[in-house]
C-alpha cells in the first residue's frame, strides 16, 4: 500500500512532504536499517500483510523528518527539572498574544524555578477546553503562532500534547469522512454490529457511539466516541492514521517540544470482545513512536497519560527502556489529599514505600493538581470505600462536584473530584481558610517535591489561586472549577502584596529552587519511605550516600517529635537534633 494522508484544510501543507516545513539542520546519518529492525516486531503483528509497506512508509517519514529536526543534546531529567502545567492563555494581557504573555510572566516572576512548561493543547478546538482538536498542525490564532511556541522553547523546555485518540467532530478530517472522501476512508470507526463492545471501559457516562448526518447523501452514521459526541475516535488500525499521527508528533518536535504527552493513550486501539483499554497493540504503537524518536530526535521524552489504577499505570513503562520515559503518578493526588483529611500518613506511606524510580531512564511524572479533577480510579484498591466517600463529601462541601463514569456492567462509579486541590486541603467553612491553604498547601508540595520522579506543578497551585466555583457553575462544566484564566497585571499586583497568592507562590518557588541544588532529589535516585507516629511521612532519598536528603512532612494538626533525626534543614539553614515538627510542618534534612 502507499501512504495517503488525510486531506488538509484549505491552505494546509500537502501530502507529499511533512506538514511542518522547517529548515534543515545538520544531523548524523539516518540509520534506516536499525530503525526498521526496531519497528518490525512492533508493527508486523498489528498490520499483517500490510506491515512491510507500513514500515517502509514510516521509515520514509522518519527519514524526511531527520533532515529537519535539530541535533540536540540527549539528556534525562535531573533534580533541577520541574514542569509547569498550564494553558497557553492561563495569564492574559490586553493586546498581547497569550503565549507571549505567559513567557513574560515566567521570565519576570518564576525564573529558573521552572525548567519545563507543559502547554495544554494550543491547537484550534471546539470543546473540552482544547482536547477536541480541529487541526493538530495549527496554533489557535487566539493564542499566538508557532513562532511564539518556539520562542518559549528557546527559554525553557516545552511539552506538547499529542491528542492521538480522537478529533473534533468539526475537524476537516471528520467532516470529510462524513462526506465520503475516499482519502479518509477508514479514518474513523463506524459502528459495526459484529463488533462486541460489551466489555469496553469508559471514562464517561455518555453513549459509546453517537449519530452524525452524512455529508454525501441522506442518512446517518454512528461513530465511536469514547469521550463524547464532539470527540470522535480515530482508527489506528488503519495504517494511514498511524502515519499521520507520527507526522504530527515529529512536527511538534521540530517546533521545539522536548516532551510529548500522549493524551488518553490507553484507549487508542479497539479490538472486539476486549475492554479496548491498555491493549497490547496500544503498547506496541507507543513503543514504535519511542523507537522513532530515539532514532531521529534522541533526548525527546515520552509521557503517557492514563488515569487508571496504579497497577495498570505501571504497564506503560514497558521494560523500563522501550516505552514511556515518564508515566503520570495518578495515585498520588487522592492519597495525599486523604492523608491531610485524615491527619494520618499510614496509607500514603505504605503505598509510597513500594514506589520508586523504575529504571535508569524511566521514572514517574508526579503531580497533585492538573487541568482535570482529582482522579479517583487510581485510588481503587488503595483507599477503602469510607475514605473515598470522605473525599467526595469534602469536594462537595467546598462547592465542587463528583464526576462519574460507567463500568462495563453499566454501573456508575466515582471517576474524579472536581475541586481545587489547595482549597480541598482546608477544612470546609474554616474562618482561617486561606491560612490553612498556605500551610497545608506548602506541606503537601513538600511531599510532591521529595518523592522519586519528576515533579509537575499546576499553574493555579504555583500561583496560589482559589478555585473558580462561579466559572464552573456558569459554564456547567465541572472541570472549570480549576481552569480560571488570570489577568497578568492583576496577578503581578497580587504577587507583590501580602496574601494567600504571594505566600503560596514564594513558598513553592523557594522549595523548587532549593530542590534544584540537592542531587539526592535526582528523579532516578532510590527512596525509602516510612511514617513516624502515624502522622509524619519520611522520604529518605539517596540513602547512605553523601547526597542523602531526608524529607519529613507532618500531615496532621498536632506536633510530631522526630526522635533520632538530625541534620540541617536545607530549606531554612537551621540545624536540628530530634526536632519537633509543628502542625503541617516539614523539613528537608542533610547530614
Amino acid at each position: 500500500m502507499t501512504a495517503v494522508w488525510p486531506r488538509r484544510a484549505p491552505g494546509a501543507p500537502g501530502v507529499d512532504r511533512p506538514a511542518f516545513d522547517r529548515p534543515a539542520f545538520d544531523r548524523p546519518a539516518f540509520e534506516r536499517p536499525a530503525l526498521d529492525e526496531a519497528l518490525r516486531p512492533l508493527l508486523d503483528p498489528l498490520y499483517g500483510d500490510d506491515a512491510p509497506r507500513v514500515r517502509a512508509d514510516l521509515l520514509d517519514l522518519a527519514e524526511r523528518w531527520s533532515e529537519r529536526l535539530p541535533h540536540r543534546e540527549a539528556r534525562l531529567p535531573d533534580q533541577s527539572t520541574a514542569y509547569l502545567i498550564t494553558y497557553a492563555d492561563a495569564v492574559q494581557r490586553a493586546g498581547e498574544p497569550p503565549l507571549q504573555t505567559l513567557r513574560h510572566v515566567l521570565d519576570e516572576h518564576v525564573g529558573s524555578a521552572i525548567t519545563d512548561v507543559h502547554l495544554l493543547p494550543v491547537y484550534p478546538w471546539t470543546s473540552d477546553d482544547g482536547f477536541a482538536v480541529v487541526d493538530h498542525r495549527q496554533i489557535d490564532p487566539a493564542l499566538g503562532t508557532w513562532r511564539d511556541v518556539e520562542a518559549l522553547a528557546g527559554d525553557r523546555r516545552v511539552m506538547l500534547d499529542l491528542v492521538a485518540n480522537h478529533m473534533s467532530a468539526s475537524s476537516p478530517s471528520f467532516t470529510g469522512w462524513l462526506a465520503g472522501d475516499p482519502e479518509l476512508a477508514g479514518y474513523f470507526i463506524e459502528r459495526d454490529p459484529a463488533f462486541d463492545d460489551a466489555r469496553v471501559v469508559r471514562p464517561r457516562t455518555s453513549p459509546l457511539h453517537h449519530r452524525y448526518r452524512r455529508g454525501d447523501g441522506p442518512g446517518e452514521v454512528e461513530a465511536w466516541t469514547t469521550f463524547g459526541p464532539d470527540q470522535v475516535d480515530v482508527d489506528v488500525r488503519e495504517p494511514r492514521v498511524l502515519l499521520d499521527l507520527t507526522d504530527v508528533l515529529l512536527g511538534y518536535v521540530a517546533h521545539g517540544a522536548r516532551t510529548i504527552r500522549l493524551d488518553a493513550i490507553g484507549f487508542l486501539w479497539k479490538e472486539s470482545g476486549t475492554t479496548c483499554l491498555h491493549l497490547p497493540q496500544t503498547h506496541a504503537v507507543i513503543k514504535a513512536w519511542r523507537a522513532v524518536l530515539d532514532h531521529v530526535a534522541p533526548g525527546t521524552l515520552v509521557l503517557t497519560e492514563t488515569n487508571v489504577p496504579h497497577a495498570e499505570n505501571v504497564s506503560y513503562f514497558g521494560d523500563g527502556g522501550d516505552e514511556a520515559h515518564l508515566v503520570y503518578q495518578f495515585a498520588l493526588p487522592p492519597l495525599v489529599l486523604d492523608a491531610f483529611v485524615q491527619g494520618r500518613a499510614d496509607v500514603l506511606g505504605a503505598w509510597a514505600a513500594g514506589v520508586g524510580a523504575v529504571s535508569g531512564t524511566a521514572t514517574w511524572f508526579t503531580f497533585l493538581a492538573s487541568h482535570d479533577g482529582i482522579g479517583m480510579r487510581p485510588s481503587e484498591g488503595l483507599l477503602d470505600d469510607a475514605a473515598r466517600d470522605a473525599l467526595a463529601r469534602r469536594a462537595l462541601a467546598h462547592g465542587g462536584r463528583v464526576s462519574m463514569a460507567t463500568d462495563p456492567a453499566g454501573r456508575e462509579r466515582m471517576y474524579e473530584l472536581n475541586v481545587g486541590f489547595l482549597d480541598a486541603l482546608a477544612d470546609p467553612g474554616a474562618a482561617d481558610h486561606d491560612a490553612q491553604v498556605v500551610t497545608r498547601g506548602l506541606a503537601a508540595h513538600s511531599i510532591l517535591l521529595s518523592l522519586a520522579g519528576v515533579p509537575a506543578v499546576y499553574y493555579h497551585s504555583l500561583l496560589g489561586s482559589p478555585q473558580d466555583v462561579a466559572g464552573m457553575t456558569a459554564s456547567g462544566i465541572a472541570r472549570r472549577v480549576n481552569r480560571a484564566r488570570l489577568d497578568a497585571d492583576e496577578l503581578d499586583a497580587e504577587l507583590r502584596r501580602p496574601g494567600r497568592r504571594r505566600e503560596v507562590f514564594t513558598g513553592l518557588r523557594h522549595m523548587l529552587t532549593v530542590r534544584a541544588g540537592q542531587s539526592g532529589f535526582d528523579p532516578f535516585a532510590p527512596q525509602d519511605v516510612s511514617v513516624v507516629a502515624g502522622r509524619a511521612l519520611v522520604v529518605r532519598r539517596a540513602a547512605g550516600t553523601p547526597e542523602e536528603v531526608v524529607a519529613v512532612t507532618n500531615v496532621s494538626g498536632a506536633p510530631v517529635t522526630l526522635d533520632g533525626f538530625s541534620g540541617t534543614d536545607v530549606l531554612t539553614g537551621t540545624a536540628h537534633v530530634d526536632p519537633v515538627l509543628p502542625p503541617y510542618g516539614y523539613v528537608w534534612l542533610r547530614p
